[in-house]
């Protein structure tokens, strides 16, 4: 691993709030978006969002900076099923600062690893985040 990747903390409560979010018992979709603070070298809340849309959700991301999400998705099965899958997602876009690309992508696997989660998924460009698109990655949990 090189010298200068930075593997940032994160905040104890935001590792509270999102031990919550995960049973939470509402059954809309829901998100947490993360950030690093540069200078404390810390993954911090940055905004919580009810009842949102993925399409909805992709304008809430910054074009050029990486983000972090915790997505709780309300997932329909083709056999009528439902489910509630909690999503981590890298919004990592073509265009950030190489510096912050490594802070957030060293830090990347120490947040999935303090919360738990299983579906991490990574997009590029900030359009690509559509229902169409989680349902494809999701599918791959079945």
């Amino acid at each position: 691993m090189s010298e200068s990747l930075v593997v940032c903390e994160v905040d104890e409560d935001l590792v509270k709030k999102l031990r919550d979010f995960r049973f939470r018992k509402e059954t809309t979709n829901a998100a947490i978006i993360m950030k690093i603070d540069k200078d404390k070298q810390l993954v911090i809340l940055e905004e919580e969002h009810e009842d949102i849309s993925p399409e909805d959700l992709k304008n809430e991301l910054p074009e050029r900076q990486p983000r972090f999400l915790v997505y709780s998705y309300k997932y329909q099965h083709d056999d009528g099923r439902v489910s509630y899958p909690l999503c981590f997602i890298f919004s990592s876009p073509v265009g950030c600062k190489p510096e912050q690309q490594m802070m957030y992508a060293g830090s990347k696997n120490k947040l999935v690893q303090t919360v738990e989660l299983t579906k991490v998924f990574e997009i590029r460009n900030t359009e690509d985040l559509t229902e169409e698109w989680l349902r494809e990655k999701l599918g791959f949990f079945r």
